[in-house]
């Protein structure tokens, strides 16, 4: 009924739970748990698109972080700031 990864144990257990409390009322509906835990995509192109779709976000976070680095410094340098 339930594997030695925890992973897959958690679900068959909150499902055995659940079924019990809902025969302890008397109701008709019943939890069902599906061990399957990501959905796959069965072609590249999809994988090749949320690739560079990740890369293109990443690349222009990169290109925008430094200049909020650089003014923070700018401005520590005006008012003459220094670290202990």
């Amino acid at each position: 009924m339930c594997s030695p990864e925890p992973i897959n144990c958690f679900p068959v257990l909150m499902n055995i739970i659940s079924n019990t409390f809902l025969r302890l009322f008397n109701s008709t509906a019943r939890f069902r748990v599906w061990s399957k835990l990501f959905h796959t995509t069965k072609g590249p192109d999809i994988k090749s698109y949320i690739f560079y779709n990740c890369l293109s976000y990443l690349l222009i976070l990169a290109a925008g972080l430094p200049p909020l680095f650089a003014g923070s410094s700018t401005e520590d340098y005006k008012v003459k700031s220094t670290s202990c």
